[in-house]
């Protein structure tokens, strides 16, 4: 597997690039800025880009995502339930952010859909709590956790004009996440990676 981190946006968020080493297909997990950056490592790695994914719709994980889809031809795909998120700008006004809404995602995700990238192939988990539509990405030994899970951390909960709700968050953790063994590495939204065993021994909210 193919992977690549990049801090994005004035927020520092994490996009990922993800491909599949046989195929040279990939996928490009929440492009929140810098759409110039992610393009040219998108051509470094010598990628065909098929789909992005938004782990939730603020506007730190989306505001690169048109450029990309304009660049690559991939389709954007999002949890149904954040749809109306990441077409409000209040966030991004209150944080001082690019508003760059998606109007029209082309693929609408549910919990247990699969994305496949060439032989590469991950689980839409539903995490909500930070947003209502937030998801996490499990596969090939990794879990893509938006902004569910952190190092030694969780996604804020007091956005609750976009579904930031603690015990909701509290909840998908615990009975989606932490389900998973240990060893699974976990890339979240931003900061740096950890592993689901040193959440679960460590984090201080769990």
């Amino acid at each position: 597997m193919i992977l690549k981190r990049l801090a994005v946006g004035a927020l520092g968020a994490n996009c990922y690039i993800v491909g599949c080493e046989k195929e040279k297909t990939g996928m490009v997990i929440d492009p929140g800025g810098d759409a110039a950056k992610i393009l040219n490592e998108i051509r470094n790695l010598a990628l065909k880009i098929e789909t992005i994914v938004l782990t939730h719709g603020h506007g730190d994980h989306i505001a690169a995502a048109n450029e990309v889809k304009s660049a690559t031809g991939a389709e954007i795909a999002i949890h149904a339930d954040d749809v109306n998120v990441m077409q409000d700008r209040v966030l991004c006004d209150m944080f001082g952010i690019e508003f760059n809404p998606v109007q029209r995602p082309d693929i609408l995700l549910k919990d247990g859909d699969s994305i496949k990238i060439g032989e590469l192939k991950f689980t839409v988990i539903h995490t909500p709590g930070h947003s209502r539509g937030g998801i996490c990405l499990f596969g090939e030994g990794v879990l893509f956790s938006g902004d569910t899970l952190f190092n030694g951390s969780i996604g804020r909960t007091d956005l609750t004009r976009w579904g930031g709700d603690y015990s909701v968050i509290i909840n998908s953790i615990r009975t989606k996440l932490l389900t998973l063994d240990d060893a699974i590495i976990v890339y979240p939204g931003h900061g740096p990676k950890t592993t689901i065993g040193a959440e679960r021994r460590g984090n201080p909210f769990l």
